[in-house]
């Protein structure tokens, strides 16, 4: 183990055709990444894969360099979908818990690079933020470089690796990236609302981030004793720590202990995380198992989509041919929570977008329940591991449906402005019969006047 400046490393051992691998969001070495498009006059087709990359590094961001530096992405963020149109990254489909697994039977590292706390008196390091597949592809490469940060939290789990296993330990001092914090809107506290409600106390949940996750943990005040086994550990789950609401008390498996495979936050998230026992990192692979997500009984899941079809198939990473994210553990989630004792599964979503027009610049509303998903959509969660599909006008209950239930119920839960012209393409595509729009605008209109008489 040798300890160098980051300019000293990416200067000397970068090499043409290296496979490399780079740590997740906030375990990124943002201090190399930042440095690496400098030597690209000595290297060609350096391949980075990583996931939930942050750093708007010049070796993928700038166009000069794109014949000697190429990225292949478990989960797109804005960068990589910006870049993705001129060829120079792909995307890795995956299942979040067989990401590492998957990638390495087709191509080992033989280097990696991400980040680390120093060393405590017994020469380990804490991998801090991220295990989602870092620990494993540590132990593949040939070659491991650590950029070590003392403002990093030191966190437990399975994140501990000792200097011996370590080529090369860089030096930083960098403040450590931190996610947007962002502030439901009126349709995600309606979202929040409906999913709460079927929250119990004792619940085991996994929250993933953005308005809908946000608007979902503003809504469990007042509940007691939740667990928490989640992919992404986020800052709403420390608030709800603080208030006495998660404690874990109930779980099965892990009991008293916040899991996940990762945590990306505000710094009060970080803070929370430094010296914690009571949370645990582990292994991507075994926290996102479908079989130990159903250890834990009343395991509740909460996801959320781009657009669902009639029948139930949810694309929740594509926009039709354009990849927007990546599968991340929607499917690993929804399953596991449904292999659990009196578990659930959620996906959230609005009844509708604005899209605008490239040509006119005109903007329309479309509903994203649709008849059929757009042509090259992923389907990130089939329509046999679908639950409950939540929009801000109601809760469709899917389990155990057939094609015409679900159609009607999922029809029921779209805009009203779209109802009609789906209950008519379900009719032509033979979902439904006649009978059933009849019954349907039937139950509707009693909905109605028990509104108007309430």
């Amino acid at each position: 183990m040798t300890s160098q400046t980051a300019k000293d490393w990416v200067r000397k051992k970068w090499h043409s055709n290296d496979v490399v691998v780079s740590g997740l969001a906030a375990a990124e070495p943002k201090a190399i990444l930042e440095k690496l498009h400098t030597i690209y006059d000595r290297v060609e087709n350096v391949q980075v894969s990583t996931c939930l990359p942050i750093c708007l590094a010049d070796y993928f961001m700038n166009e000069d360099y794109r014949d000697h530096f190429k990225m292949n992405g478990w989960f797109y963020t804005g960068p990589l979908r910006k870049m993705h149109k001129h060829g120079r990254i792909s995307y890795i489909p995956n299942h979040l818990h067989l990401a590492a697994t998957k990638r390495l039977a087709f191509e080992k590292p033989n280097v990696y690079i991400g980040n680390a706390t120093p060393p405590d008196k017994h020469g380990f390091v804490s991998l801090s933020l991220s295990n989602v597949y870092e620990k494993r592809m540590i132990e593949a490469a040939d070659l491991v470089i650590l950029e070590i940060n003392k403002k990093l939290p030191r966190t437990f789990g399975d994140v501990e690796v000792h200097v011996r296993d370590i080529d090369y330990m860089v030096e930083v001092d960098y403040d450590i990236p931190t996610g947007p914090d962002i502030e439901p809107n009126e349709k995600d506290l309606a979202i929040g609302k409906l999913v709460a409600e079927y929250i119990q106390d004792g619940d085991c949940i996994q929250l993933g981030i953005g308005g809908i996750p946000n608007a979902v943990t503003a809504s469990l005040y007042g509940k007691k004793d939740l667990g928490v086994h989640t992919e992404m550990m986020t800052s709403g789950m420390v608030d709800l720590v603080e208030a006495g609401v998660i404690t874990g008390k109930k779980k099965n498996l892990n009991q008293g202990k916040i899991v996940c495979a990762f945590a990306y936050g505000n710094q009060k998230l970080y803070d929370f995380l430094d010296n914690n026992p009571s949370v645990m990192i582990m292994d991507g692979h075994w926290t996102n198992d479908p079989c130990v997500i159903g250890e834990n009984d009343n395991q509740v899941s909460i996801n959320t989509a781009i657009e669902i079809d009639l029948t139930g198939q949810c694309a929740s990473e594509s926009m039709g041919h354009v990849q927007f994210s990546g599968t991340g553990g929607q499917a690993d989630t929804a399953i596991g929570a449904q292999r659990s004792k009196n578990g659930r599964s959620f996906i959230t979503l609005y009844s509708t977008a604005n899209i605008r027009n490239k040509e006119t610049g005109d903007r329309k509303m479309i509903s994203k329940i649709v008849p059929f998903l757009k042509p090259g959509a992923g389907v990130t969660l089939s329509r046999n591991d679908v639950d409950f599909v939540v929009t801000e006008y109601g809760v469709a209950a899917l389990r155990g449906t057939d094609i015409r239930e679900r159609v009607l119920r999922l029809i029921a839960i779209a805009h009203p402005d779209f109802r009609a012209e789906l209950a008519e393409r379900a009719l032509e595509y033979h979902y439904i019969a006649l009978e059933d729009v009849a019954r349907e605008a039937e139950e509707m209109e009693t909905v109605r006047l028990q509104a108007i008489g309430s």
